[in-house]
């Protein structure tokens, strides 16, 4: 994983080796009082790291360097670590469908996948590699710390979970009913795993069709459901998005023609369409999460409407079915987004008070909003893809960046769980 990362030290005193104890102006800052910190409380602050600096941190000595394997070090890491709220990109290849294949020739990776993490905090970019997932996989979903990749063959899919910062891999059993490109929602917590896998039903060899929902459930309690829980779709519905977005124990995703949004509620096993705002006025709609609450973001232009064209943001009330306007683009970055997206469209995800729209068809147009600061800003191109032609736009759809929401953690020990399993799983070795 390369962390490019910089850090700047201060420190006092001469250059010889010997400390002036003179020069030391608070007790509080006395060199004799730091060297003398307990282990404890060495690694409570070690833990409140973010990953890039954790990383270099190891390499100060042997025992720092080894925390990343001590049980004591990681349970406590998951008590006082921070949650931050980053995210995951992919290289896209295929305009259709959740798809991401990266590009695998590329010799300075060794034909492994690549994905560039976005820290939005730092407006930092990350390369991470995915060296043991196997060939035919592309990622699906994302949640608490493990990224779900799933076959690409058509037929029962079968599905893996990765923790890109430890390089964990683990895999589920496949899935019962054979599809080609399903809408696939995730959600893991320290206690449980969900699983669900909609729509994109193969009725023959040379047809599918959004039929029904399968879903993947284990918890701490003992409780395991191995895609057993099925469920039929609403009619007529039509799952482009490719992906599910979970908030509050529900999935959601659009529907489209004429847009609309569905919510999975996993506990009753049964689907709920939900009216869009100003549906027949929407361009380019997408469900994010933000701050625990459903956020539908999308172009508004309609050649008689008496408000001018916008990007809008609207909340799902607690009712769960009413919308309210919460925030609006600017006029003028909304020109500016509409000049460069020309008509293509662009795709929004969301993380906590997070927000990145991504321009198709190019890997370096991208927008950042922070929800709690009401702030706009364009994102850097990620230094780690050649954008191509001026202005990163591809006239072959290669290039595009789609993302995920992504948690860094350095443990999942929710996956010790899948362990409990005893169904011989496909080896892919």
């Amino acid at each position: 994983m390369t962390l490019p990362i910089t850090y700047t030290f201060t420190s006092g005193g001469g250059t010889s080796g010997v400390t002036n104890t003179s020069i030391i102006t608070s007790p509080f800052m006395d060199t004799r009082i730091w060297s003398r910190l307990p282990q404890r409380l060495l690694d409570r602050i070690i833990a409140f790291l973010p990953p890039p600096a954790f990383f270099r941190a190891r390499a100060v000595c042997k025992r720092w360097y080894a925390l990343l394997f001590s049980n004591s070090f990681l349970q406590l890491y998951m008590q006082v670590s921070p949650h931050l709220h980053w995210f995951l990109f992919f290289k896209q290849k295929t305009l259709k469908s959740y798809v991401y294949k990266n590009n695998k020739t590329n010799p300075s990776n060794g034909g492994a996948y690549e994905g560039y993490i976005f820290d939005p905090y730092e407006i930092s970019w990350y390369k991470v590699s995915f060296g043991l997932v196997p060939t035919g996989f592309s990622p699906a979903s994302s949640s608490g710390g493990l990224v779900c990749w799933i076959s690409d063959e058509a037929g029962a899919k079968s599905l893996i979970l990765c923790n890109p910062l430890v390089g964990t891999l683990t895999q589920l059993p496949p899935t019962f009913r054979p599809r080609l490109f399903p809408s696939i929602g995730l959600n893991v917590n320290p206690t449980s795993i969900d699983v669900a896998v909609a729509g994109d039903d193969l009725i023959s060899p040379y047809a599918v069709k959004n039929l029904t929902t399968e879903n993947f459930h284990i918890d701490a309690g003992g409780y395991y459901s191995l895609w057993g829980t099925t469920s039929s779709l609403p009619r007529l519905c039509s799952l482009e998005s490719g992906r599910m977005v979970h908030v509050n124990g529900k999935f959601y995703c659009m529907n489209y023609s004429p847009f609309s949004v569905l919510s999975y509620d996993m506990s009753s096993n049964g689907w709920v369409k939900i009216q869009a705002p100003m549906r027949r006025f929407l361009r380019s709609p997408s469900l994010v999460e933000s701050r625990g609450r459903l956020v539908l973001v999308a172009a508004v232009e309609k050649s008689k409407l008496n408000v001018p064209k916008s990007l809008r943001l609207w909340g799902l009330q607690a009712c769960g079915t009413t919308w309210v306007e919460i925030e609006r683009m600017p006029q003028q970055l909304y020109a500016q987004l509409v000049e460069v997206e020309n008509g293509l469209g662009f795709d929004c995800v969301g993380h906590g008070e997070f927000i990145v729209i991504m321009v198709r068809g190019s890997s370096d147009k991208a927008l950042l909003f922070d929800v709690c600061r009401k702030r706009w800003q364009w994102i850097p191109p990620c230094p780690y893809i050649d954008h191509g032609c001026a202005g990163g736009r591809f006239n072959t759809g290669e290039g595009e960046l789609h993302g995920f929401a992504y948690e860094p953690r350095l443990a999942t020990p929710v996956i010790g769980l899948l362990d409990q399993l005893t169904l011989p799983f496909q080896s892919f070795n």
